[in-house]
């Protein structure tokens, strides 16, 4: 669990700072009191196809991953391809229109009762924050068991309180051929369902499959090699999102500053505040 100062001090321990800076901080205050928490719960409702940790950003308005009809960017492509997070999460980061980014803790979302593993989960949390700059959420998860699939949102509005759901459809990237060859599918998807096959995948683009297409809204699977309609296949939807406005006060905690606080005690008329924001 780490600790992140939100009051712009630099100071970690409970320690008497200059009013200058303590000026400085109550200012940094007043800006973050409008930041906002939210839970997004991620739930795969397919039957055959397990979902990536989905990549979660809160950013301003115009701001867009991805658009259907447009082309996928290099790093929509290596999440959609290869399962990838850490080039559009980079990207991301560097924005800056984008406030916060998150990405889910546990390991490929897999369908409840499939017969391969049973010691996975089909959903996640994300826990990430919003303030009045950043009132919109995009985020992306692959279809594993796929070419170049992905589901997701892009660039919809935060709820002020309470929560809202939303129902995902499955996206093709256009990025790669829809071979649907173990050969050309990074490698947990056969693990994941309990597949015995001597290919082995790979978690790379083949320029060999390249398609530069568009992103559309994937079509499904067609059996044209390994896998089969019916069982790696899914009706849309496919995943099911629900966003909760969360209490900001539950995973904060404050202490004043003074110097009948210090050790030794400090004789100052000085004051001011930390407040502090676990992140786990």
């Amino acid at each position: 669990m780490n600790a992140r100062i939100t009051t712009g001090t630099k100071c970690y321990r409970i320690v008497l700072c200059s009013l200058a800076i303590l000026s400085l901080a109550g200012a940094a205050a007043d800006a973050e009191g409008h930041l906002r928490m939210y839970r997004v719960n991620v739930q795969n409702l397919t039957k055959g196809q397990a979902l990536t940790p989905p990549l979660a950003a809160t950013h301003a308005y115009g701001t867009n991953i991805f658009q259907v009809g447009e082309p996928a960017s290099p790093e929509l492509q290596s999440i959609a391809e290869n399962g990838n997070n850490v080039p559009l999460h980079d990207l991301l980061i560097a924005n800056g229109s984008v406030l916060d980014v998150a990405e889910g803790s546990t390991g490929p979302l897999v369908p409840s009762g499939n017969p391969g593993k049973t010691d996975f989960t089909d959903s996640t949390d994300v826990v990430i924050t919003a303030d009045p700059t950043a009132r919109f959420i995009s985020l992306v998860s692959m279809l594993i068991c796929t070419n170049d699939g992905f589901t997701g949102l892009n660039s919809v509005p935060l709820p002020l309180s309470g929560s809202k759901t939303f129902l995902t459809s499955g996206y093709d990237a256009g990025t790669e051929m829809n071979t649907e060859d173990y050969a050309d599918l990074v490698p947990p998807c056969q693990e994941l369902f309990g597949v015995t096959s001597t290919k082995t995948g790979t978690g790379q683009s083949n320029p060999q499959l390249a398609e530069n297409g568009v992103i559309t809204y994937h079509a499904g699977i067609m059996g044209g090699a390994d896998l089969m309609p019916g069982v790696s296949d899914w009706m849309n939807p496919v995943a099911k999102i629900t966003i909760t406005a969360i209490d900001p006060e539950a995973d904060r905690l404050t202490a004043s500053l003074s110097g009948a606080n210090e050790v030794p005690i400090v004789h100052s008329f000085a004051t001011g505040w930390a407040k502090l924001t676990l992140n786990d």
